[in-house]
């Protein structure tokens, strides 16, 4: 019979027998030297390909693809069914002033009370307008602060630098600009003043996009700010420069020889993850009340759940990408990261308008956001089906995540009434498989040309043991990969006729310790890998939108997050859910380190 595998049209899988598979990672975990070698081996004309071969049939990756006959067509970027509009929510103008969106979503807000004290929190955005508004402090005063901080910090060298490019002439004359506009009585929104961090990936005009790298810039200049980053400066954010990131975002440690590896400030010998690894520690440090990420592979909401804090990956569309290094990419969109939900709601106010290209294509349903302030809200809650594939959800490196994330849902369900229902999540590894041919073809048909022409040398390691596999994937894999993204889409419409959101823990693993050996030469470890993205790859590779919440601690005192998926096009109910329960988790443990710089009381 030979090796071929016929798939059965999907709609004649019976779920009943799917049997949840374990991933078993076969690959070395290698650091220092000897990884060194390993890469100069596997790019070496004629034994390097036979590593990748050997390395692929472990993995069953040939099996999948190559040996596999599936009747689904390709979809080669995420299309979904018509979507109604949620319940309880307003709806926004995507195509109106960000700062007009903004205000709706200010609306929306549970009551403040600026006098609420806790053991530790955050200060929320509503506390930085309040602190501006009656005078407490001014945008030029935390603006001081903040480069302060930055300077000492020593941004631009090892060990532990948040951000790679840093102006702060730049960031005086934008708060003193707010600064002014609150004296006048005049504010452009609830963002003015705000401090705000974006990812070395997006571009934020005079900042070059180094994409982590140490030569993206010299082949691609910055001519204006992305869209995204736009629309913020438009509601008088002061964008304090490009945060550091794992290199090409090809990674989900946030480890970086090039700029230095950013530091979990939870725990300073341990990872952020990535590859959005400078937007998380800077909100988790307390310097930012919000960064802009990217999210391709899980590289918001991993290094977000390990660095406690809060973040988006909207649907695929619902945000316009242009001005990224992202932004030919099928998998990949720009979200918001923020030390609590409401902060995130209002950060995603301004940056969502899908693009014009992607209104045509994908029919968007209208953007909403969740009416927090009324009693209606909370009654909606208990309406809601959660959605949970206990062998899947269970499968975590510590029961201490599991039982967790256990732990809030059954708070959830008792305090508001949601309903748990289990659910089948069928080909998972099929899944794992097709978003990696996914985003590899993505990223190697962007990087190649500049490879080609020398740059290829100038790359991390890591980088390069990604690419030397990407590069074996054939146009035939990539169509394949395309198929298995049809069936999944089917399937994941399917328990959404069920269910409402999809629960999962956020990573499979706590944030995971830095070998003192990664640190010059970096680092390849695909089973701490597959415990990280083990739960975010469906949204990227379907679109669909996900958020992590904090809701804990493991007995390392290592933050834990739970992951929201929910349906296309329903960020407004994903956001409830999280802001539900974000009031059931409270005690927030302050990092080791955390850095005032609002300093009021």
């Amino acid at each position: 019979m030979g090796n071929k595998r016929v798939m059965l049209p999907v709609e004649d899988v019976d779920l009943a027998n799917v049997k949840y598979e374990q991933e078993d990672i076969k690959s070395p975990h290698l650091t220092g030297l000897i990884f060194k070698l390993f890469v100069k081996m596997l790019e070496a004309p004629f034994i390097g390909s036979l590593i990748i071969s050997f390395l692929k049939k472990q993995n069953k990756m040939d099996e999948l693809l190559r040996n596999t006959v599936i009747p689904e067509q390709p979809m080669f970027k995420p299309e979904y069914p018509p979507q109604e509009v949620e319940a309880g929510v307003v709806v926004v103008d995507e195509d109106g002033k960000p700062e007009n969106r903004v205000e709706i979503a200010l609306k929306c807000l549970p009551h403040y009370d600026p006098s609420t004290a806790f053991p530790f929190r955050y200060w929320k955005i509503r506390d930085y307008a309040h602190a501006y508004r009656t005078k407490l402090t001014t945008p030029s005063i935390v603006a001081e602060n903040f480069i302060s901080v930055i300077k000492e910090f020593k941004y631009d060298k090892p060990p532990t630098p948040l951000l790679i490019t840093f102006d702060p002439e730049d960031i005086i004359k934008q708060a003193a600009a707010s600064t002014q506009r609150f004296e006048e009585g005049n504010p452009i929104s609830i963002l003015d003043g705000i401090l705000i961090a974006i990812k070395d990936d997006i571009d934020c005009f005079p900042h070059p996009s180094k994409g982590g790298t140490t030569w993206m810039h010299e082949v691609r200049s910055v001519e204006e700010d992305a869209v995204s980053v736009s629309r913020l400066r438009s509601c008088g954010v002061v964008l304090v420069g490009k945060t550091n990131m794992h290199e090409c975002g090809m990674g989900t440690s946030g480890n970086n020889p090039n700029y230095g590896t950013t530091r979990n400030p939870h725990a300073h010998e341990r990872y952020t993850g990535g590859s959005s690894s400078g937007p998380a520690a800077i909100v988790a440090a307390g310097l930012c009340s919000a960064a802009l990420g990217t999210d391709g592979g899980g590289s918001v909401r991993i290094p977000a759940s390990l660095c406690g804090v809060v973040g988006l990956k909207t649907t695929y569309g619902r945000t316009d990408i242009g001005g990224s290094l992202c932004d030919s990419g099928t998998v990949e969109i720009i979200g918001p990261l923020a030390s609590s939900v409401e902060d995130i709601m209002l950060v995603y106010a301004a940056i969502l308008g899908t693009s014009p290209a992607n209104k045509i294509s994908m029919r968007p349903s209208t953007p909403c956001l969740p009416n927090l302030s009324t009693n209606e809200s909370m009654d909606l809650l208990g309406s809601l089906r959660l959605g949970k594939y206990s062998e899947w959800f269970n499968d975590v490196e510590s029961t201490e995540i599991s039982d967790k994330c256990d732990n809030i849902l059954s708070q959830l369900s008792k305090a508001h009434g949601c309903e748990m229902v289990e659910v089948v999540v069928p080909e998972l590894h099929e899944m794992r498989t097709a978003h990696l041919i996914s985003i590899g073809s993505e990223t190697i048909s962007s990087l190649n040309p500049d490879c080609e022409d020398g740059k290829n040398a100038r790359l991390n390691y890591d980088t390069r043991t990604s690419l030397a596999l990407f590069r074996s994937f054939s146009a035939g894999d990539y169509v394949a990969a395309q198929c298995l993204r049809r069936r999944l889409m089917y399937y994941f419409m399917e328990i959404f006729k069920k269910v409402d959101v999809i629960v999962t823990p956020t990573t499979g693993i706590t944030a995971p310790a830095i070998p003192p050996s990664a640190l010059k030469y970096g680092e390849t470890n695909l089973q701490v890998t597959a415990y990280l993205m083990r739960f975010v790859i469906p949204s990227n590779l379907l679109g669909l939108p996900a958020i992590t919440i904090p809701v804990g601690y493991d007995k390392q005192g290592l933050p834990i997050g739970l992951q929201l998926i929910g349906r296309p096009w329903g960020e407004a109910t994903i956001l409830r859910l999280a802001s539900a329960i974000e009031e059931l988790c409270e005690n927030k443990k302050k990092p080791a380190e955390f850095y005032d710089v609002l300093k009021i009381n």
